[in-house]
């Protein structure tokens, strides 16, 4: 069966032989079950502050009023939360809620009991440590240190909060007005919890939420309202967000962000399916792009850098099998759709670096 695009990051509906356990799981013994050795994995504790009334009426108002695209914020923060071994995301667990957390648990240990190659949101563990490591060599990279950074359509992310790179830098975080007040709401509930939960620490330099739409026209526009500065060095985070867009929708966005090139240095850090990924029956995704890294030139990008999942700068030591379904994906010319072996459809997931600057010479 082919991957379920809309969910591929949290679980995966196909057969391959990814292992991706960590270090820290535990083991059931032949004498314990009669069967070789298998990982496990740890019970999962629900924070006491979920339990809260004020944090049940907010999950409560994000299940019955948001749609697909707001609630697949939670989805992703449910991920970041079970995987927080490898991320190291304090918050996660109180941004997905008590539901999407349970259920990619029981998703989890059922991949445990029937020995599963694959554990439920590896590849979303392996796309956020991605984008991490990108964004804090970009960081580095620029030589005053001080930066901006710009999340689109940044639903439930944490950054902020958890990457002592943003310490010289401006987060600006871009979203629908609804989700960034639900969010602003469970953080401050974290602030002031008493139950426990890791103390919130904003790690960032400073922190603006920016409600906008970016399928509108005005997104830029209300970003330089709150304080967003064209000329200074900015990394573009845009994280599960581009095949949500309509393909004019999607150029715009990437438009906008490379004409920034011409004014200083600028890097896009984004992900991108392929036609296959968006092609599926159940499919909720609209843009793509087979080649992104011929993409971004052509829209005012100099340098681009595209990974796979598995590559050398795209697995952190979560896939340790050759034999596993992206490595047999890598071996694969990208322009094949259709994998000669089964006749499924090669879905991939393209994580992409572009960069850019004043004075550049376009390949």
């Amino acid at each position: 069966m082919p991957y379920v695009l809309h969910s591929f990051l949290l679980v995966s509906n196909f057969p391959c032989s990814l292992k991706a356990f960590p270090s820290n799981l535990k083991t059931m013994s032949s004498q314990d079950n009669g069967s070789p050795e298998f990982p496990t994995w740890p019970e999962f504790k629900l924070p006491d502050l979920l339990s809260t009334d004020t944090i049940r009426q907010v999950h409560a108002t994000i299940e019955n009023e948001w749609d697909p695209l707001q609630r697949s914020a939670c989805q992703t923060a449910a991920g970041r939360a079970l995987w927080n071994h490898v991320i190291h995301d304090p918050l996660a667990d109180i941004l997905a809620g008590e539901s999407y957390l349970k259920n990619l648990h029981e998703k989890i240990k059922k991949d445990c009991v029937n020995k599963a190659r694959e554990i439920s949101g590896v590849i979303l563990a392996v796309r956020t440590l991605w984008f991490d490591s990108k964004l804090e060599a970009a960081l580095h990279s620029f030589n005053n240190g001080e930066a901006q950074v710009v999340l689109l359509g940044a639903g439930m992310d944490a950054r902020a909060y958890r990457l002592s790179c943003l310490k010289e830098s401006n987060v600006f975080e871009v979203d629908f007005p609804d989700l960034l007040q639900i969010k602003a709401t469970l953080l401050q509930a974290a602030m002031d919890s008493t139950n426990g939960h890791p103390c919130l620490t904003m790690t960032a330099k400073s922190i603006t939420r920016v409600a906008a739409d970016i399928r509108s026209n005005d997104w830029l526009e209300k970003l330089q309202t709150s304080g967003f500065v064209p000329e200074k060095n900015t990394v573009w985070v845009l994280e599960g967000i581009l095949y949500y867009l309509t393909h004019s929708e999607a150029t715009q966005v990437l438009e906008t962000i490379a004409d920034k090139c011409s004014l200083t240095q600028t890097v896009l850090l984004a992900d991108f399916m392929n036609k296959p990924s968006i092609s599926l029956s159940n499919s909720i995704f609209h843009f793509y792009s087979d080649w992104p890294d011929h993409l971004l030139p052509s829209l005012g990008f100099s340098h681009v850098k595209l990974s796979q999942i598995g590559d050398p700068d795209a697995h952190f030591g979560l896939m340790h099998d050759p034999s596993n379904l992206f490595n047999k994906l890598r071996s694969l010319p990208r322009s094949v759709h259709t994998h000669p072996d089964d006749g499924t459809p090669c879905c991939r997931l393209y994580l992409v670096e572009a960069s850019g600057s004043p004075n550049q010479t376009i390949p």
